[in-house]
């Protein structure tokens, strides 16, 4: 059920990820796999899901007719350029949908006329009539773009709309294809075409921002303020490019800045970070951890002065609640920046009420432990209240890499928990691959990796490298690190980070289970 505050002004979300998300390099999806994000974008409460472009391709016809059966209550638009051919195919295309939409676009800009298609102004004046009268003999609502609308001369982008709209569209949306407006300009001309084009009052304006120069969520908001009453998205901004307006960013400016702009949507927040996880598992692209709502840090405090805030009142450093975009809580990440008040707050929430003097020394113990690893678990805590379980682990004695034919082969030469030397050799795809296989194979755990960088700190003979990565183990992520003059090796050093911090996890869960 879609609660909206009827004290503002409603704006539609018109959402793309299924069509201009998926051209984004990587992110193609399968007929079955748009079936798939299109419920979740349905359960979210978007007004429009754009299924795809049914003349470019067999596969986006098949999904626009597979989602068309199944959603009933959603509506359901495709994509066409202003020629007949592909109007009729996708009117065929949307012959079982419900509620269906006809997206027709051309170019307007004078860039596009001369260099792309080739026509006067009278020819694509004469294209967008004919093709959005077309479009409207198959149905009933009728969208019109105007590719390239925020460079076009704004005489003849008036005429273009102006004529979609005596043809019979129902919505008129003028895109900044390639994210070049600002959102002043934005504003203004959304005020000029609702306020100058004949029967502009009677259809619903729509913004389709580019995030080429970042501005597309801020350009977006812009139009909203001008008048706009929809908005083009896709959910973690995927698009052409450097992307789309990002839905999560543009709703919940809209939710938290709502008496600012006065307008709503009909979107379930809660449902945000689950349809943005989902989208990242079905095409393969994650976010980056810093992305605003979505990002693993976006309710992420590690700064000792933010977590003392946070711990008097949650205002001081949250605007919205990690619930209200789906996330279970706030994170209070604690490392090499964090204070004695959230590892005091972390110790009490694990039953440890510690004199000062006793605090003063597992705050020493603490930050000699940041200096090993980048976040401190509460395993970790733990480890260190039991006193000397910090040296517990294992440790890089030597390594060596080379080649066996068309594979890698990595040897690990390691000391145990208890002093004991273990050896281990393994083959993989590259170096890296081989090295990890073989920490696995000596250490018996098994991590998944996610992701994987090296970078140089430090300059001259000073220089080091430094390894940090991102791996999964019994359905958590945990982030590891590790420097060596060696790149290989400070690859090492990183997986063990990860490793040594599960097996004090163990040690302190058995711990745990002794003492119960």
């Amino acid at each position: 059920m879609r609660l909206v505050n009827t004290q503002s002004q409603y704006v539609r979300i018109f959402d793309t990820t299924l069509r201009d998300g998926e051209q984004s390099p990587g992110c193609s999806m399968t007929p079955q796999q748009k079936l798939v994000m299109a419920r979740a974008l349905a359960e979210l409460g978007v007004d429009v899901i754009e299924t795809g472009f049914p003349a470019s391709s067999q596969s986006d016809r098949e999904a626009a007719a597979l989602i068309g059966r199944e959603l009933r209550d959603t509506t359901l638009c495709v994509l066409s350029r202003c020629l007949p051919g592909d109007v009729q195919a996708s009117a065929r295309a949307l012959e079982g949908s419900a509620k269906p939409r006809l997206h027709v676009f051309i170019s307007t800009s004078a860039l596009h006329r001369e260099h792309k298609l080739r026509m006067s102004r009278e020819q694509v004046l004469e294209s967008i009539r004919s093709n959005v009268a077309l479009a409207r003999q198959y149905v009933d609502d009728v969208e019109f773009s105007t590719e390239d609308g925020t460079r076009t001369e704004e005489d003849f982008l008036q005429q273009a709309v102006a004529v979609a709209i005596a043809a019979g569209a129902t919505t008129i949306n003028v895109p900044d294809t390639v994210g070049f407006t600002t959102p002043e300009e934005m504003r203004s001309l959304f005020q000029r075409l609702i306020a100058n084009v004949p029967g502009a009052r009677d259809v619903v304006f729509s913004a389709h921002c580019h995030n080429d120069l970042g501005l597309a969520v801020a350009n977006s908001l812009a139009a909203i303020e001008g008048g706009a009453r929809q908005v083009e998205v896709s959910m973690n901004g995927i698009g052409e490019r450097a992307g789309n307006c990002a839905l999560e960013e543009l709703v919940m400016a809209l939710k938290v800045r709502g008496a600012f702009f006065n307008a709503d949507t009909g979107i379930d927040t809660q449902r945000i970070v689950a349809t943005s996880q989902l989208l990242q598992r079905l095409v393969g692209m994650p976010v980056q951890r810093n992305k605003a709502v979505v990002g693993a840090n976006a309710f992420a405090h590690e700064s000792g002065i933010h977590q003392h805030g946070m711990l008097r009142h949650r205002g001081t450093y949250e605007i919205m609640r990690p619930q209200d975009v789906g996330w279970p809580d706030t994170q209070m990440v604690l490392g090499r920046h964090s204070g004695r008040a959230a590892v005091e707050a972390r110790l009490r929430a694990l039953g440890y009420w510690l004199e000062e003097e006793e605090l003063d020394t597992v705050f020493e113990q603490f930050k000699a432990l940041c200096e090993k690893q980048r976040v401190v678990e509460d395993a970790d805590l733990q480890a260190l209240m039991q006193d000397g379980a910090e040296s517990q682990g294992y440790r890089l004695a030597s390594m060596t890499v080379g080649d066996a034919g068309h594979r890698a082969r990595a040897t690990v030469e390691l000391s145990d928990p208890e002093g004991q030397r273990l050896f281990e050799t393994a083959e993989g795809d590259g170096p890296v691959d081989a090295l990890f296989a073989a920490l696995a194979s000596a250490t018996g755990v098994d991590l998944k990796l996610e992701s994987y960088q090296v970078h140089s700190v430090g300059l001259g003979a000073d220089a080091r490298g430094e390894a940090n990565l991102s791996v999964r183990y019994e359905d958590r992520e945990y982030d590891g690190t590790g420097t060596s003059k060696d790149i290989i090796e400070a690859s090492a050093l990183a997986w063990l980070d990860v490793a040594n911090r599960l097996l004090r996890q163990r040690s302190a869960a058995k711990s745990e289970a002794v003492a119960a």
